[in-house]
């Protein structure tokens, strides 16, 4: 077994292997308003659910990207549920374009409004989590040093849902076929044949 300092590095390895390893991470599908009322969609891998009761949900954006500035401009999001077949147009809207572009004509994408927040879902998802925000957090290093990461959390308070992932009142994820991100180009995709159930101990956990 190797050691790597990620200051250091080591011989054995071209890359850091932190992505790599911390993986599958869920995708963010991030659309925003900006200011003027312009559509933009991207995707953030650096993405998760942080707490229920409320719902909270959280992306990381490396500096002050378009969808960052459009949520401390209108205080709006929504995360579109970024699925198998959905992939290509994910890929797409992950491309650097200028502000005021509108992604979803760029990757051949819907707009479907919401019902509490004014930005628009990609109506081709099975799924989509209406977010107001709850407050901006920008990471400082070990050494109080301040970084470009800055941290997104937002309450969820509404989800969209197709009505052919609901099997017995329940979501199913082999229906949803959601894609993940691994580390490079890969990503990975959720599938009957690859889920799997277990039940944990008594008192362990909750329910989802």
């Amino acid at each position: 077994m190797i050691y790597f300092d990620l200051a250091t590095g080591h011989p054995s390895l071209e890359r850091d292997p932190f992505k790599a390893l911390v993986a599958p991470r869920p995708i963010g599908w991030i659309s925003t308003l900006d200011a003027e009322g312009r559509p933009n969609l991207a995707p953030y891998s650096y993405f998760n659910a942080v707490g229920e009761n409320p719902a909270v949900v959280m992306f990381s954006s490396a500096g002050m990207k378009h969808s960052l500035a459009n949520v401390l401009a209108t205080g709006e999001f929504v995360c579109n549920l970024a699925t198998w077949t959905l992939r290509e147009e994910m890929n797409i809207t992950s491309a650097p374009a200028a502000a005021g572009v509108n992604e979803f004509e760029l990757a051949g994408l819907t707009m479907a409004p919401c019902v509490a927040v004014k930005p628009p879902r990609v109506a081709e998802s099975p799924a989509a989590l209406e977010c107001v925000l709850l407050k901006t957090v920008q990471l400082d290093d070990r050494h109080g040093k301040q970084v470009k990461n800055i941290i997104v959390f937002g309450e969820v308070v509404g989800v969209h849902l197709d009505e052919r992932v609901i099997v017995d009142g329940r979501v199913d994820p082999g229906k949803l076929e959601t894609i993940t991100r691994l580390g490079g180009f890969n990503y990975s995709v959720a599938r009957p044949d690859t889920i799997f159930a277990m039940k944990r101990p008594p008192g362990a956990g909750g329910t989802d």
